[in-house]
């Protein structure tokens, strides 16, 4: 069975998307669900999943090795759900292509620190993209910059707002994420 374990920072809706997904896989198991946020939504999801749930600060992901050793023990893949916070390079060495993210854009446009939820949608919007959509890779030490494993993209219309790309990208993020991550852990 392989392992994993979800980073997430807020609502946790692609996290429960992820879980329901591989609920009855005999292959895939979603383990823990990670979170940097107390009160983030994402644990009301993780107990009402029935997955262990675990709050961690910035000083136990960078400065000691808690989670570093708590990934190495508990997962085999490491899936990013919403999760904002710089993946330390320990972590990317000790997982190389096992860390895998979801960006609300077609990078590398609109990729890099501070871009991420509606601070995209509203740049798309503001700078009158024709295209967006969304990009799944690897995690590397740069935000955004890992190799890219899929895009899926759709037309923006004049009319759009950043509220209607943002629930576009949610309808892609929800169909692809959890099938393209099926994909690369089975090697399809």
């Amino acid at each position: 069975m392989t392992r994993i374990v979800i980073l997430a920072s807020g609502s946790g809706s692609n996290a429960e998307n992820i879980i329901k997904y591989f609920k009855n896989s005999n292959l895939i198991s979603v383990v823990q669900i990670l979170c940097n946020k107390k009160d983030a939504k994402v644990f009301e999801r993780a107990k009402r999943l029935e997955i262990n749930s675990l709050y961690f600060d910035r000083a136990m992901l960078n400065d000691s090795d808690v989670i570093l050793n708590l990934l190495k023990n508990t997962a085999d893949y490491v899936i990013l759900a919403g999760f904002l916070w710089k993946i330390p390079s320990k972590i990317i060495k000790a997982f190389p292509n096992k860390i895998i993210n979801i960006h609300p854009a077609l990078l590398p446009k609109y990729g890099g620190k501070g871009m991420y939820g509606m601070h995209v949608h509203n740049a798309v919007v503001a700078n009158k993209e024709t295209e967006t959509g969304i990009t799944i890779h690897y995690v590397n030490e740069n935000y955004d910059e890992g190799a890219i494993i899929f895009q899926e993209r759709f037309n923006v219309l004049p009319s759009d707002s950043a509220n209607d790309v943002a629930e576009k990208i949610h309808e892609l993020e929800y169909k692809y994420f959890p099938k393209v991550i099926e994909e690369v852990i089975l090697g399809h």
